[in-house]
């Protein structure tokens, strides 16, 4: 009797589940150490620290208002996500912004917009504007070029960005012309899907190294003469998220296909050092940079967020002199992304993008230089009033990077840092990949490239000129605040920026330097359906 009423008891529901929870007394009261939590509270204990798990996707969907995030707010990213999926992207209803926030971009428009004529490339194909500057031409490299597009991708690693994030943002980058910088980890398999190219190069010098780490001048001659969409070379210095700060790859993530990439032992951890063995002073930075440029032919540009000036001074200064120098300046502020950084290099180190760049770009200014050099702004710019206000400031070009990535699917779970990103982008688990579709993902990269550059050059003709390096510093307003004032960009940041050469977009497009040349192929300027 006793037995079989005992049988029924384990049958019930809810024995099992009384069980459970006694297990899970006994084992926080008496057996972990670590939680002083579960161990005076074991059952509420594990909830609390349940929703601190979940917090940040409640906060997200649930609690925050649509301009209320951070890095990205939900406004912004929706906008991302119906552009990417030609869905309808217009906002009903009137603006939700505040007009009177500190800060806030106001683009001038003109009583007499500028109207493309019937036979202009924009009216046939609006996802198209080629870069007004040609990079290398200056220094006359061998071969100079001329990006197909003034947005364009930024330096994402393999390794850092799962094998399927990589391929379908490169074949996204063929598709709107536009270059794709690889990031300090190197040309991997996936970044040569057809896009223009640019190689990045960072203090590990990985896959144009030695075994021991040092530089190789023969493998990088030997990279680009086997990779033809190499267009360009970029020298990290720094980066946004985490200057003068290097970093580690894991011996578990150091598999034969990373190590056969990076040229680096396998199984092995991967040190990326904090600073340049190759030079250690501006004059050697040069040098470095123009045996770079002699030995491929390429032209031969740095990444650096900003701090200190002074040797941003000497560089000028030295460049002035010699006439030798980098060919193009990847400004990177400090609001920029990551896969991974420590909390004060993320918050605290380095400059934000306007201001960063602002500081730049008048020393070099005040050298006659800037006609010269080739500026790429970089730093949550990838949304047509921050790219027009970047553009307004100097810049030739802008690069993204985490808008791209919310293209192909992105949600900001702020996971990069753990391997487990839920959407396959940041991760290399497998399973987490499986859900990539290539072939969608590079199609909605496209479509988000397309409609940003259709929109900066809308506006553009919305204020009076054809192209955006037509755009001036007087063009653009901050909000002073909640006092019904604005001021211009120039007052603002205290400088006009130089005109920049500009014929027309005709000759832009007639240029023997152009990139883009897969895009050219495929859309011939033919209208996108």
């Amino acid at each position: 009797m006793q037995t079989s009423a005992l049988l029924d008891l384990t049958k019930s529901f809810w024995f099992w589940i009384i069980l459970f929870l006694i297990v899970v007394i006994i084992r926080d009261v008496f057996i972990q150490k670590s939680h002083t939590i579960t161990h005076n509270f074991p059952i509420v204990g594990h909830i609390r620290y349940w929703i601190e798990r979940i917090g940040p996707e409640i906060r997200q969907y649930i609690v925050a208002n649509n301009r209320e995030e951070l890095p990205f707010n939900r406004q912004e990213r929706s906008w991302i996500y119906a552009s990417s999926k030609n869905e309808n992207n217009l906002q009903g209803f009137g603006s939700d912004q505040d007009f009177n926030s500190p800060g806030y971009i106001f683009i001038k428009n003109a009583m007499m917009g500028y109207n493309p004529p019937k036979d202009h490339p924009f009216r046939k194909n609006p996802g198209v504007i080629p870069a007004a500057k040609v990079i290398g031409a200056y220094h006359e490299r061998k071969r100079p070029f001329r990006p197909y597009s003034v947005v364009n991708i930024s330096g994402m690693s393999y390794g850092s960005l799962s094998a399927k994030a990589v391929e379908s943002l490169n074949k996204g980058a063929y598709l709107a012309g536009c270059f794709h910088n690889t990031g300090e980890g190197s040309l991997s398999p996936y970044h040569q899907m057809g896009a223009d190219i640019v190689l990045n190069i960072g203090t590990a010098y990985f896959g144009v190294r030695d075994l021991d780490g040092k530089f190789s001048m023969e493998k990088l001659v030997e990279k680009v003469q086997s990779n033809p969409r190499l267009r360009a070379i970029e020298l990290k210095l720094s980066q946004g998220a985490k200057p003068g700060k290097g970093g580690m790859l894991p011996a578990a993530k150091v598999n034969k296909e990373i190590a056969d990439i990076r040229h680096i032992p396998i199984g092995k951890d991967a040190f990326s050092p904090a600073f340049h063995s190759e030079f250690s002073n501006i004059p050697e930075m040069v040098d470095f940079i123009e045996r770079m440029a002699e030995g491929t032919g390429l032209p031969v540009g740095i990444k650096s967020a900003i701090g200190k000036l002074e040797q941003w001074e000497e560089l000028a200064l030295y460049m002035k002199k010699t006439g030798k120098g980098p060919d193009f300046i990847t400004i990177d502020g400090g609001e920029g992304g990551t896969g991974a950084a420590p909390h004060a290099f993320a918050d605290h180190v380095s400059m934000p993008f306007t201001f960063a760049f602002a500081k730049v770009y008048q020393i070099f200014q005040r050298q006659e230089l800037t006609e010269h050099i080739f500026f790429i702004a970089s730093g949550k710019l990838g949304f047509p009033e921050k790219a027009l206000m970047a553009f307004a400031m100097g810049a030739d070009s802008i690069n993204i990077a985490r808008e791209a990535m919310m293209s192909i699917g992105c949600i900001q779970a702020q996971k990069c840092h753990t391997n487990h990103c839920p959407t396959g982008i940041a991760t290399s688990n497998k399973w987490l990949q499986a859900g990539i579709d290539v072939t969608l993902k590079s199609e909605r990269y496209y479509l988000y490239h397309y409609t940003l550059i259709k929109e900066i050059g809308e506006i553009t003709h919305a204020c009076g000129y054809e192209h955006p390096c037509q755009l001036t510093m007087d063009d653009i307003e901050f909000s002073m605040g909640d006092n019904n004032r604005t001021i211009a960009l120039s007052k603002s940041l205290g400088y006009h920026k130089d005109p920049v050469k500009y014929g027309s977009f005709h000759e832009l497009l007639a240029c023997s330097h152009l990139g883009g040349e897969g895009a050219r192929k495929r859309l011939a300027f033919a209208p996108v359906v």
